[in-house]
């Protein structure tokens, strides 16, 4: 059983740094090696994707399973797993759907993709109107990008560096990561990219508290090229970025001013995440659309939901932006009409905040123990312990050292941009489990005495 780990050992393989590999060498369980050898013979290798890390074997609430039985706590889980992996009323409505109607042929409707698209709209307060549902995050975000042309006449945008929307070729030219980016060839045109409201790393130099000037600097391109379609961005980012509480009224302003629509992407964190439905409503501002997925599907099934104002329906009666075959996937929106109903019968948003807050004070009190965490932000249950050496450069290195040390001892999260400790639980989480994945934690900064 040597070939496979001298394969996945190899140094021309990508995403197999140092700490990969030493984990790796630790992988002792043949069924795994030999599923890992498998993965990375049939499957093209990308970045950040494969080879792949681990085999897992079985999801299940607030964990996954890895073929040797061990259970990691997953603070990552894509962020598809706000109810909890295999909900049991997510299973129950699937199943009870596909008995009766499991797919619905395009150019007729039924009563469960009209019920969820219903209550949807319901969620907004009826500001967003309209309803488009598609298999995944990326078709969403791109039906939002060619309405925005349809209604504007104009194809220019304006997004973030550092923001990702999905890994379509439309998409990576509106995202701001370098990775998606990088040799991809010509992109579209009309992509103008501005830093996002990060303190840390402000070219405005607002130091420790956002000035608003990296949102009046939006404001600056709306007015100089005058014909700008859309401003899309993640109302937060997921790393996580929290913007202060006026920053979508400046750009929902000069939006209005400027005759361009505002496109949030709320697709990781919306559905409760970070404390309501929609982020957005946390900053009291509607946008002119928002698409969400990820957790729409329980979960379990694929399926994304563009929202948008009713004005905008008029722009499309003779176009088609979606035309998707699972476009009204009755399965797909059973999965979803489950979903809203166990984030209502166990306030899971509520509690989101609740959670999110109580989870926030046990990391800050890791800030003050250990010198390597830099910030500690969050909305709800989206966190971010970001580390920085005392002269200020990213310590990427520890914290590759400090999630592998985690993944070792039960607890899943990702890196984001090389850094920062992205933490995403489930809603269902309890306080125990957040008990436990603090300590993880602070067992890696002890080991690594940082």
């Amino acid at each position: 059983m040597e070939k496979p780990l001298q394969h996945l050992n190899n140094e021309g393989d990508i995403n197999l740094g140092s700490q990969r590999r030493l984990w790796n060498d630790q992988i002792s369980d043949q069924k795994t090696r030999e599923y890992l050898h498998r993965d990375a013979e049939v499957f093209l290798h990308q970045t950040l994707s494969s080879p792949c890390l681990h085999t897992i074997e079985k999801a299940e609430g607030c964990y996954i399973f890895d073929t040797e039985g061990k259970a990691y706590l997953d603070f990552h889980g894509n962020n598809v797993h706000h109810v909890g992996y295999g909900n049991p009323k997510v299973k129950q409505r699937i199943m009870a759907q596909m008995d009766t109607l499991p797919f619905c042929p395009r150019r007729y409707t039924n009563a469960t993709a009209i019920e969820l698209a219903e209550k949807l709209v319901a969620r907004s307060m009826g500001s967003l109107s309209r309803v488009l549902f598609a298999p995944g995050g990326s078709l969403a975000m791109g039906m939002a990008l060619k309405l925005a042309r349809a209604a504007t006449g104009r194809y220019k945008t304006i997004s973030m560096f550092d923001a990702f929307h999905g890994a379509s070729l439309d998409m990576i030219s509106i995202g701001g990561e370098a990775v998606f980016r990088k040799n991809a060839g010509p992109l579209l045109a009309g992509t103008h990219h501005v830093p996002p409201a990060d303190p840390g790393q402000c070219p405005f130099h607002c130091e420790t508290t956002c000035n608003l000037q990296c949102a009046k600097y939006i404001e600056y391109i709306l007015e100089k090229e005058g014909d700008i379609a859309a401003v899309i961005a993640e109302t937060v980012r997921s790393t996580p970025y929290i913007p202060p509480p006026e920053y979508w009224k400046t750009i929902r302003n000069a939006c209005d001013k400027h005759g361009a629509l505002l496109i949030l992407d709320e697709i990781p964190h919306g559905m409760g995440r970070t404390g309501s439905f929609f982020t957005f409503q946390q900053y009291d501002v509607v946008p002119d659309m928002v698409v969400i997925g990820k957790s729409l599907g329980g979960g379990i099934m694929p399926l994304a939901a563009l929202l948008a104002r009713e004005a905008l329906n008029d722009f499309i009666k003779d176009k088609s932006i979606g035309h998707y075959t699972h476009e009204k996937s009755p399965v797909a929106c059973a999965a979803g009409l489950a979903v809203l109903e166990v984030l209502e019968e166990q306030s899971l948003i509520s509690e989101a905040r609740v959670k999110g807050e109580y989870m926030m004070q046990k990391l800050l009190e890791l800030k003050q123990k250990h010198k390597i965490v830099y910030d500690v932000r969050g909305l709800g249950l989206l966190l971010g312990v970001e580390l920085r050496h005392e002269n200020g450069d990213r310590a990427e290195a520890i914290a590759e050292k400090v999630m592998y040390s985690c993944l070792g001892e039960g607890l899943n999260f990702k890196i984001s941009m090389g850094n920062i400790l992205t933490l995403t639980p489930p809603l269902v989480i309890d306080k125990a489990q957040i008990d436990k994945a603090v300590d993880i934690l602070e067992n890696a900064f002890l080991a690594l005495k940082v």
